[in-house]
């Protein structure tokens, strides 16, 4: 097993002038990544729907607690039975209510009637079972949070090399800018001195406004840069990235895949395998009976609310014992089956594509790598290139179209440079990010910092 150095030089920021009179904020990476887990509206959205989720747990728990309550309600009737009823229960019956013309064609009564119920599930292996699954979706909820922490990060890094490589970019067009000044004026010397062509200063001039064209379009873009930045930390104001060089240790592959056990979005979706599980168990409950207790404090009154002329209470037990139901039952338990199976079945799928997207990151960092070594070989080539041509052309020996195409080729190459040094620094961050490492990741780059 052999160990990569990964060399990445995030480029020093200089503070620029802020865009339309803004103050800009300078923060490093990791402070960013902080203030974006607070701030982010995603997280702050999403963080409510965690704390959704997690009150099933105690709506689920309310299923196996005692429950109370209270009735109060009117009635007036001459229906016989529940004339009759109300007498006895406000205790006014009498006597002469016995009389069969009174028992038949009673005079209306007005009866207010209040309540206190109470309900007590001792045993019910339906609520046991539907607590026990909140609590793991709770728990899985959790884990597709800490997910999408991971993910606001891997877009704040994104976000934060931007701003490094936009400000790089325009460090190429700034020096590019410097180059087409020199070269007009070697130009403009020559044509004074009668050695040069009139044409060549025109060309020269025309070299210089373009890589001026260039250095604002990249000085725009660095702007649009930082504002991104702030967009991703949930700011509205710009937010500047605070660069230094950083020395990253590409590990042996296998310390990445080690990694995948803590993958939160793989944790969850093993969480809710063990709940799918937990669904055969609900779905078998309905053979269980349900067992519990309850009573009840009754008063009525023929005048008032909440009178008692007569009280009396109830107590009782009672057990729920579904006995047929036309198979549905046995269906329910075999669709439960089915669907553990096919939590068990995406689970193994899904570890097998995570093994598969950290080996194709490994492979890309390595691959960014390579690229950055040649760009770097190419830019030191242009710089020779250049050189010389520059050297042809002050003694008459090239003309000055062979200095400012190897000057588009120096530009190409600062510039290729650039994009892979961003590029390596995106893909060794994916790797992060798809191997669940993402957070040690950046707690090792401030370890190494210079």
């Amino acid at each position: 097993m052999r160990s990569y150095l990964v060399l990445i030089p995030l480029i020093v920021i200089l503070a620029g002038a802020p865009a339309s009179g803004e103050n800009t904020v300078k923060m490093g990476l990791r402070e960013a990544v902080e203030t974006a887990l607070k701030d982010n509206p995603r997280i702050k959205a999403s963080t409510w729907g965690l704390k959704a989720v997690q009150e099933d747990v105690g709506i689920a728990r309310s299923y196996y607690l005692p429950s109370l309550t209270f009735e109060d309600r009117y009635m007036r009737t001459d229906n016989p039975t529940y004339a009759f009823m109300a007498k006895l229960n406000q205790q006014r019956f009498t006597a002469s209510d016995f009389d069969i013309n009174s028992l038949n064609s009673p005079q209306a009564v007005n009866d207010f009637q209040g309540s206190v119920k109470l309900e007590q599930v001792i045993f019910s292996e339906r609520a046991i079972t539907g607590l026990r699954m909140a609590k793991l979706e709770s728990k899985a909820s959790g884990q597709d949070f800490e997910r999408l922490r991971e993910k606001v990060t891997q877009d704040v890094i994104s976000a934060y090399l931007g701003v490094i490589t936009s400000r790089h970019f325009a460090d190429v067009a700034e020096q590019g800018v410097k180059d087409a000044g020199e070269h007009k004026r070697l130009a403009t010397l020559r044509y004074n001195t009668g050695l040069g062509l009139y044409s060549d200063v025109l060309r020269a001039e025309a070299a210089q406004k373009e890589a001026e064209r260039k250095l604002s379009a990249a000085q725009k873009a660095n702007e649009v840069a930082k504002r991104a930045l702030g967009l991703a930390l949930g700011r509205s104001e710009s937010v500047d990235a605070i660069g230094t060089g950083y020395k990253v240790t590409l590990e042996p592959i296998d310390a990445y895949y080690g990694g995948l056990e803590k993958r939160p979005d793989i944790q969850a979706l093993e969480t809710r395998t063990k709940n799918a599980e937990n669904g055969v168990t609900l779905a078998k409950s309905g053979y269980l009976p349900e067992v519990g207790v309850g009573g009840q404090y009754q008063w009525n009154d023929h005048s008032s609310p909440l009178g008692a002329e007569g009280s009396s209470y109830m107590v009782n037990a009672f057990l729920r014992w579904s006995i047929f139901d036309g198979a549905r039952r046995e269906h329910q338990v075999s669709q439960a089956r089915a669907k553990a199976e096919e939590a068990r079945q995406y689970l193994e799928g899904l570890k097998k594509q995570a093994r598969f997207q950290v080996f194709d990151s490994y492979k890309s960092v390595e691959e960014a790598q390579k690229s950055l070594d040649l760009a770097n070989a190419e830019l030191s080539a242009a710089e020779e290139g250049t050189r010389l041509v520059t050297l042809r052309y002050q003694n008459s020996l090239s003309p000055i179209i062979d200095v400012l195409d190897s000057q588009l080729m120096l530009d190409a190459a600062r510039t290729g440079v650039v994009e892979a040094q961003n590029n390596l620094m995106e893909k060794f961050f994916n790797l992060g990010f798809e191997s669940g490492m993402i957070n040690e990741f950046i707690q090792k780059i401030n370890s190494y910092k210079e």
